[in-house]
């Protein structure tokens, strides 16, 4: 019932973690150093859109990087250049798709292919991928952002795009990242997965919930378990986080244990929960199960269940 070694995906980090770009902390806040960037001829500008990111095919597909024209470096000045980081020592920049013009947005993609986030997860290298997160969770800040929370007044962009900053009551806006904790709850040999209305048929995933104001990250999970399933959690312990910008989470893997019970789903969020056996989540794994099937390899959920595999075989 088990799956054969090699089988066994890459339980080093989860999808989306592993960006290797200098972020140029140091060299962000200086604004002539910044626009000389957008000059120079190394200097490259990834693009994304609320639907996805670009990508360049490939035996090994990688984020689309284009070139920077006279005409793009006076549009990026204008708008606010918003700064990645230092690749190999020159500098990359994000565009919004959505804010272009159709001309402009035709020039940003030429024959890049526009995929979802999800699925660009699914085939670039964890570098890659974490880039394309970073790139995704930076404009989807700046996109939600435009206004001043303090007063309503527009903001601006500042230090190369890693803060907006109010020209009215001079608040200082930045990025924020929304902790979600996301627990494999084991009882017996068993684990405690979810279903959520609208899944794919069949697929069920361990819980996951916000966390509080004022809350610790194990009192979150012992919480979320109880609100979702009625099951009691303890001994929660961390195990690795993932960036998931969708559109602006952190989630935080644990692992905890129970001493079983019946599930019963409570809070409205899920329409189904359950106690499944390491026989049923080996079959669901070689897709061998009509009744179970897992979540994607992207997320850190498929990661937290493949680690509690790895110990069985």
């Amino acid at each position: 019932m088990s799956a054969s070694h090699s089988e066994i995906s890459d339980l080093s980090t989860p999808a989306f973690s592993g960006m290797a770009l200098d972020r140029a902390e140091q060299l962000r806040g200086d604004p002539a150093w910044v626009a000389a960037q957008l000059g120079e001829p190394a200097t490259r500008v990834l693009a994304a859109s609320r639907e996805g990111v670009l990508l360049r095919d490939g035996l090994d597909p990688v984020l689309m990087r284009r070139a920077i024209v006279p005409e793009a470096s006076g549009y990026l000045q204008q708008a606010g250049p918003i700064l990645l980081g230092l690749e190999e020592g020159a500098a990359v920049f994000a565009v919004d798709l959505d804010d272009l013009d159709p001309r402009r947005r035709a020039h940003w993609s030429g024959s890049a292919r526009n995929v979802a986030l999800r699925d660009a997860g699914a085939v670039l290298s964890r570098s890659e991928g974490g880039l394309a997160a970073y790139l995704m969770a930076l404009l989807n800040w700046h996109r939600t952002h435009r206004f001043c929370a303090n007063c309503g007044t527009g903001t601006l962009v500042a230090e190369a795009g890693h803060s907006r900053r109010c020209p009215s009551c001079a608040v200082a806006h930045f990025p924020r990242t929304d902790p979600v904790v996301i627990m494999l709850v084991e009882h017996a040999g068993r684990l405690l997965l979810g279903r959520r209305p609208g899944w794919p048929r069949g697929q069920y995933s361990v819980l996951a919930g916000f966390v509080s104001p004022g809350e610790s990250l194990q009192e979150a999970v012992a919480r979320e378990v109880r609100e979702e399933s009625g099951i009691e959690a303890y001994d929660a312990t961390f195990v690795t986080s993932q960036p998931w910008p969708f559109p602006a989470s952190l989630m935080l893997g644990f692992e905890a244990q129970s001493d079983g019970g019946a599930p019963k789903a409570h809070d409205g969020e899920l329409e189904d929960v359950g106690w499944f056996t390491l026989d049923a989540v080996c079959a669901a794994r070689a897709q061998t199960s009509p009744q179970l099937r897992l979540p994607p390899r992207v997320s850190i959920a498929r990661f937290l269940i493949e680690r509690w595999l790895s110990r069985f075989i």
